[in-house]
């Protein structure tokens, strides 16, 4: 395996960690991911501009990239500033609409592309357990199209999206993967219903209430009963995407905690010269890169079949849900009491390691799927 990006990969690199050092100081972070809105659409069309979001598309849908070490180098580069624009949920559903979509829905990525747009997967559901199969929103039938009706809940920046991408029951029992099916639903629909919140980790999330939406025939994603197949490998992007903002994550706050260890003083010496201190911080800096090299197989195996594809993440997942909470654990204990202050952008990556492990599946969820696609 070649370890090595591209000189494009290295560029974009350098292009997107300059910018997010130069605009995105953390006090900015810190206001955009307290705001009403939960993050700037200017910043999103200036990200875009870079051609940041083109990075994780194809070329032949308006992309510039767009394999798993694209949206890996990408999503790692926004860990580092802990960036709250909607990249997930342009990933994700993007790819979806790439992977299935009609020419009319394909004809929305360009949008996300040139950060028009804001989308959001709504998939999860009060009880899912992060079952992907697990839906209990309905979509029935009617004399013009569709009829959806059900509760989303977490759905990423949701109270901004422009369109969703929701998952609904045809057929099947609530837990059954045959029997999906997945709508384009635009925010301004009649009966659309969404209650936005705060996270704790900063930017926003939503509650969406489906109230007998009505929706054309236009609006099917794909064939009907047979949504799960895009669920799982759009989901699978966005694995990827969580893992590798976790590792930039990881990256600056073992940074901080090294730089912490060189300049705080006790008795007159800096207290990394203390050998306990040393071997925490050596254990820890393994740790990493175990996960980076959990990603970087991650990403190699991103264009693989479904069982290797699908292992490969589940791995990735469960090494940086471990990981994550180690790393936030461990360089706030260094830090002392001052670590878990606020005003200390180290509290906030600790925050989203820890966070991160609870979205697309925490690390037990993903260590049982890891298990039960080995025997498939």
């Amino acid at each position: 395996m070649n370890f090595q990006h591209t000189e494009d990969r290295r560029m974009l690199a350098d292009t997107l960690n300059r910018f997010v050092t130069e605009q995105y100081a953390f006090a900015t972070r810190d206001a955009l991911a307290r705001s009403d809105s939960g993050f700037s659409r200017e910043l999103w069309v200036r990200f875009a501009e870079l051609g940041v979001v083109g990075a994780l598309f194809n070329e032949a849908d308006g992309g510039l990239g767009g394999e798993g070490f694209d949206i890996a180098v990408v999503f790692e580069c926004l860990g580092r500033g802990l960036v709250v624009e909607p990249f997930l949920g342009a990933l994700v559903v993007g790819r979806a609409l790439a992977h299935v979509g009609s020419g009319v829905q394909r004809a929305l990525i360009p949008s996300l592309i040139e950060g028009h747009a804001v989308a959001a997967l709504a998939h999860d559901e009060p009880g899912s357990h992060y079952e992907l199969s697990k839906v209990t929103a309905r979509a029935s039938r009617s004399s013009s199209g569709w009829v959806l009706t059900g509760v989303k809940s977490v759905v990423q920046q949701g109270a901004e999206a422009d369109f969703f991408l929701v998952s609904a029951r045809t057929s099947g029992a609530a837990d059954a993967e045959a029997g999906i099916s997945l709508f384009v639903v635009p925010r301004e629909t009649a009966g659309v219903m969404l209650r936005g919140y705060g996270k704790s980790d900063g930017g926003r999330a939503a509650e969406l209430v489906l109230n007998e939406v009505c929706l054309p025939d236009t609006a099917l994603l794909g064939e009907r009963d047979a949504g799960f197949a895009t669920l799982e490998y759009s989901i699978g992007a966005g694995v990827l995407a969580l893992c590798a903002e976790a590792l930039g994550a990881m990256d600056v706050a073992k940074e901080h905690t090294l730089e912490y260890l060189r300049t705080r003083k006790q008795f007159g010496v800096a207290i990394g010269s203390f050998q306990a201190l040393q071997h925490r911080m050596a254990d820890l800096l393994l740790e990493i890169e175990q996960a980076r090299s959990a990603v970087i197989n991650a990403a190699a195996a991103f264009g693989a079949g479904r069982v290797e594809r699908e292992r490969a993440l589940s791995a990735a997942k469960y090494t940086i849900g471990r990981i994550g909470a180690r790393v936030a654990e461990e360089s706030i204990q260094m830090h002392g009491g001052i670590g878990m202050t606020w005003e200390l952008p180290l509290a906030h990556y600790a925050k989203r390691l820890v966070m991160i492990d609870h979205q697309l599946g925490d690390e037990d969820h993903h260590l049982e799927r890891y298990i039960n696609l080995g025997r498939s």
